[in-house]
């Protein structure tokens, strides 16, 4: 192999280094500071399962796993940086207890539910992390109608109906400390 070749195939590796170190340092998040977080959530199939994005005191982002201990409801987010478990108990409380209102014209609903969502504890960079964030939750969906018998051409807003669509949006705000 001629000087000129090597010294190309040494300047590759050399990029590569560079630029894998510069992609790796670009992934590591700063220790974060006591502030305003903004939480938003792309939900997934169930409460508590989709990706989130933390912005303001912490930059973050991960995936959310929905899981239950004792009667309570608990979202664990998996971040860059660690992981913060939320206390979902009281927002799925209100979900849950929700009556949407319903146009039976256009076989649609939707509904927003807020409530105070505790931080219980956090690993890595959030170990000692304490506060709560107000989240809100919007979800909206298009029913199903019969297509035979007595009920032909009316909405189908039973529990086992797969809906035509749905959308959801969560998000909050609130102060941590660590």
């Amino acid at each position: 192999m001629g000087k000129r070749a090597a010294a190309i195939g040494v300047a590759g590796v050399l990029c590569c280094i560079i630029g894998g170190a510069s992609a790796l340092a670009a992934t590591v998040s700063v220790s974060p500071k006591a502030g305003t977080i903004h939480v938003f959530v792309n939900p997934g199939n169930g409460q508590g399962n989709g990706q989130m994005l933390i912005t303001g005191a912490i930059g973050d982002f991960g995936t959310t796993h929905k899981s239950t201990q004792g009667g309570k409801v608990y979202s664990d987010a998996t971040l860059r940086a660690g992981t913060i478990e939320f206390d979902l108990t009281a927002l799925n409380a209100k979900s849950n207890s929700v009556n949407p209102p319903v146009n039976k014209r256009t076989c649609s609903a939707s509904f927003s539910v807020t409530a105070p969502v505790p931080i219980v504890k956090g690993t890595g960079l959030y170990a000692n992390i304490s506060g709560t964030i107000k989240i809100t939750e919007s979800f909206g969906f298009l029913a199903s109608r019969f297509t035979s018998g007595p009920n032909k051409g009316k909405c189908n807003f039973s529990n086992s109906a797969q809906p035509l669509a749905q959308m959801g949006s969560v998000h909050g705000s609130g102060t941590v400390s660590f």
